[in-house]
């Protein structure tokens, strides 16, 4: 599976350090994985911050790719070039993906890639990006977005959380979950921007963090969100406020989507029964964790098995 990073300047270290962290680094734990390129289509340099140069290939047309990669673009420039655009829109309607990180967002609204699909960016361009775009549905409050087509990220780290998104739908659960290790990060983070927009979260742990870092070491069919209320010493109706504040979700929504984590683990990665794996995840029976799986995913637990396992042996 073919990547390609396209720099449009100016440069962005982070996004680029994102990008190539996780497409182009060796992994050679796994039997299949991306081969990946640096290019642009304007320059061999870009100048970075400190005084640094970054020297990449410069090439008349884009390669043959399946993934498009777009780490940043100027939010200023309201005009694309005509060569930018003409090939990312070949690239797309050849059928390939295409994803940005943070301002990145800018340059697929401009070439109309964000027609009937919603979008973000970093909290800091929200304004700009809905006052020059008001045709795109944008969402505030998410940190990436990703239809299998298209993606784009919200500023910095939630870049990695896309790229993560990107590679569980490319190669599965376990190689997105061990890719997430490697990078000592959840496989996902719940909630979206607005808790960085005014201040940056506390170092000290709130007692639901505590709660839920025990939770996710207890799950059973016995866990229950009066349970966790109880060990955050609060009244249910407090926890629940809490939690939805911090976490713009419910408390069953958080550990329905732990639960579905565990289940999508041990059926890719297994073979163990429908019934067992339901156990193992904290379902109450078989039949919670198919409606969790159809109503959550689409599918079915067995077609999920079906597809990953069948897809990772074909890689292996």
């Amino acid at each position: 599976m073919k990547v390609t990073i396209l720099l449009t300047g100016p440069l962005s270290l982070f996004e680029l350090a994102c990008a190539t962290e996780l497409f182009a680094l060796p992994r050679p734990e796994f039997g299949q994985w991306y081969s990946t390129g640096l290019v642009s289509l304007s320059t061999n340099q870009f100048n970075g911050l400190c005084h640094t140069t970054l020297v990449c290939e410069q090439v008349e047309e884009l390669p043959p790719t399946d993934l498009l990669v777009i780490p940043s673009y100027p939010v200023s420039q309201t005009e694309v070039e005509s060569k930018l655009s003409e090939q990312i829109l070949r690239h797309y309607q050849q059928g390939g993906r295409v994803i940005s990180f943070c301002s990145g967002a800018f340059l697929l609204a401009e070439l109309g890639l964000f027609q009937g699909r919603a979008a973000t960016t970093h909290w800091r361009y929200a304004g700009q990006f809905k006052a020059r775009f008001p045709h795109v549905q944008y969402q505030d409050d998410v940190l990436y977005l990703y239809d299998g087509r298209v993606g784009c990220s919200a500023g910095s780290a939630a870049a990695i959380d896309l790229g993560i998104e990107v590679i569980r739908r490319d190669y599965g659960y376990h190689y997105a979950n061990t890719v997430a290790r490697r990078l000592v990060l959840p496989a996902h983070r719940s909630g979206g921007q607005s808790q960085f927009v005014q201040k940056p979260l506390a170092v000290a742990k709130s007692s639901v963090s505590q709660v839920l870092d025990w939770a996710v070491k207890h799950l059973s069919s016995e866990l229950t969100v009066d349970r966790l209320a109880q060990r955050a010493n609060m009244t249910r109706r407090t926890f629940d406020r809490h939690f939805k504040k911090h976490y713009n979700m419910t408390p069953l929504e958080w550990l329905n989507e732990r639960r579905l984590e565990v289940a999508k683990t041990l059926l890719e990665t297994t073979s163990l029964s429908i019934d067992l794996i339901a156990q193992k995840a904290g379902f109450e029976s078989p039949v919670t964790l198919r409606h969790n799986f159809n109503k959550t995913l689409s599918i079915s637990p067995s077609r999920y098995r079906a597809t990953f396992q069948s897809s990772q042996q074909q890689r292996a």
